[in-house]
C-alpha cells in the first residue's frame, strides 16, 4: 500500500508471492473510509499479509508523512489480525514515474496510475526481501547438512 494524503495505491501479488501488480487506487476523504475499503478487499481477495510503505526522509528520519502511515497501520491493526509489514518507500514514487514515462503515458494517465504503481514497487521490495531471507535460510540449512555429513 502507498498512502497519500487523498489516495491509497494498492498492489497485490500472485498466490506464490512472486509477482507484484498494481491493483487499485482508492480516493478517500477520511482515513476511516480507506481502512474500510481495504478491509473489504482483504476479505474479497483473501489477503494474508499486508505491506505498507513507510515514507522516510532521505536522512532516514521520520516526518509527517511517516506519522500518517504509522497511524493508518495502527487503524488497520485494530480491525484485522493480519501482520502489517512496513517497507521503506523512499524513491518508490520517482521509480513509478520513470516506469510510467517509459510507457509514454500522458501526465493525466500517470496521475491515475502513479500511486498503485508505487504500491507495486513497495510490494515487490517486500517480496524480494522475503525471497532473499528464504534463500539465506536454505543456504544455512544446506551448509549445516554438509557439515554434519563430514
Amino acid at each position: 500500500m502507498d498512502l497519500g494524503t487523498k489516495t491509497l495505491g494498492l498492489a497485490i501479488s500472485d498466490k506464490k508471492g512472486i509477482i507484484a501488480s498494481p491493483y487499485k487506487l482508492i480516493k478517500y476523504k477520511n482515513i476511516e473510509d480507506a481502512v474500510n475499503e481495504v478491509l473489504a478487499i482483504i476479505d474479497k481477495e483473501k489477503v494474508e499479509n499486508l505491506v505498507l510503505g513507510l515514507p522516510k526522509n532521505m536522512n532516514n528520519s521520520l516526518g509527517f508523512a511517516s506519522e500518517r502511515s504509522l497511524n493508518f497501520k495502527k487503524l488497520l491493526e485494530e480491525k484485522t489480525n493480519l501482520k502489517i509489514e512496513l517497507i521503506d518507500e523512499r524513491l518508490s514514487t520517482a521509480e513509478a514515474e520513470r516506469i510510467l514515462l517509459d510507457y509514454d503515458m500522458s501526465r493525466k494517465k500517470r496521475k491515475e496510475h502513479i500511486d498503485n504503481t508505487a504500491a507495486a514497487i513497495i510490494l515487490d521490495t517486500y517480496l524480494r526481501r522475503e525471497e532473499k531471507k528464504w534463500i539465506i535460510q536454505m543456504e544455512h540449512l544446506l551448509l549445516k547438512t554438509i557439515r554434519e555429513k563430514n
